[in-house]
């Protein structure tokens, strides 16, 4: 099966070389060279749930380096990092909201019968495919441990 995400993106960089848009085109080349890796390191053929996870770790990569560009006084090379962001996320389903993110998390809860902390795995193995790509793991991550305290 392979993933309709993927083909978007590759569609993506023949309309920004037809545009002649260098800057779309060096970070949506960055993208398919990411998934081109994933499919010859793993030889496999990549579905959408696995590129969104690869666009989700890309994202996080720029929003990381933006933050120490920012806290290192480089606020033009947080700005690409930004614009390279915005351009990945185009392929992102819509972000989910706190509220979202709860439900999700309560309805994983009663669903893994969790009783405390030593089942945030157990927990986190039935929320991550739900959210990946729509939420940063890491709030995901803090809303579990709330609701396990």
């Amino acid at each position: 099966m392979s993933s309709e995400i993927k083909a978007q993106v590759a569609a993506a960089v023949k309309d920004a070389m037809r545009a002649k848009d260098k800057q779309r085109l060096g970070v949506l080349r960055t993208v398919m060279s990411e998934f081109k890796k994933v499919e010859v390191d793993e030889r496999i053929e990549l579905d959408d749930a696995r590129v969104l996870a690869i666009l989700d770790k890309l994202v996080k990569q720029r929003k990381d380096s933006a933050t120490q560009y920012t806290d290192a006084g480089r606020p033009e090379l947080a700005e690409i990092e930004n614009a390279e962001i915005a351009v990945i996320q185009v392929f992102l389903p819509e972000a989910l909201s706190d509220t979202e993110i709860a439900q999700l998390v309560q309805a994983a809860i009663e669903e893994s019968g969790a009783q405390g902390m030593q089942d945030m795995g157990k927990v986190m193995a039935i929320v991550k495919p739900q959210v990946q790509g729509r939420a940063d793991m890491g709030a995901v991550s803090k809303q579990v441990k709330s609701l396990l305290a």
